[in-house]
């Protein structure tokens, strides 16, 4: 499972970004393409491991996007979109997130009190951005019913099971200052393969 996910993977440039090792991959970045038979794999599993009794998916601009208009157009679930610009509108939630290398306020429209939601992300390294949106979400009075994140690096997933959250991921990847290492399927998955880069045998 996830075969092209975890190839494409370790064929990912790599890099730094002040002290981070950064990855450059579809999923994450839009780059160089974002191919639809990826987006399928990756919301097809989705689908598979994730809790669907929701009346909202919930992303982060940018790259969850793509994860979360697939997933919207499969299980015809509405989305919303968890903004990095301030619009105004009636409600809005504001809150601060601070990830591996930025520091930025993230906005909530279109969530009210008791909507049962999907949390959906693209990479989770150290957990700051799905803190800010689940805070939002609970200063909004939504229920999550799951959290799904595509890539994990890090160990942002054991920063937000100490504030009362579980996340399931579908790979999680060891990256150094060239490339990534190595890409196994998450225990929270279907299975545990993985694959490591030819390089690093």
């Amino acid at each position: 499972m996830l075969e092209r996910l975890k190839k494409s993977l370790l064929e990912a440039p790599v890099f730094k970004r002040g002290e981070y090792n950064y990855f450059i991959h579809p999923i994450t970045d839009g780059v160089p393409e974002v191919r639809p038979e990826l987006i399928r794999e990756v919301t097809g599993h989705i689908v598979r491991i994730a809790d669907l009794d929701a009346d909202k998916i919930v992303t982060v601009e940018a790259m969850g996007i793509p994860i979360g208009t697939g997933l919207s157009n499969i299980c015809d679930i509405p989305m919303v979109i968890v903004r990095k610009r301030k619009y105004g509108l009636p409600g809005e939630i504001e809150v601060s997130q601070v990830t591996g290398y930025s520091k930025s306020q993230l906005f909530l429209n279109g969530i009210y009190k008791g909507d049962r939601v999907i949390v959906v992300d693209d990479v989770i390294s150290t957990g700051g951005t799905l803190l800010a949106v689940l805070k939002s979400l609970k200063i909004a009075g939504a229920i999550v019913k799951d959290i799904v994140v595509v890539i994990r690096r890090g160990d942002g997933v054991n920063r937000l099971r100490a504030e009362g959250y579980e996340v399931k991921t579908m790979v999680d990847v060891e990256v150094d200052e060239t490339h990534v290492t190595s890409v196994t399927e998450s225990a929270n998955g279907l299975n545990n393969r993985s694959m490591t880069c030819a390089a690093c045998k």
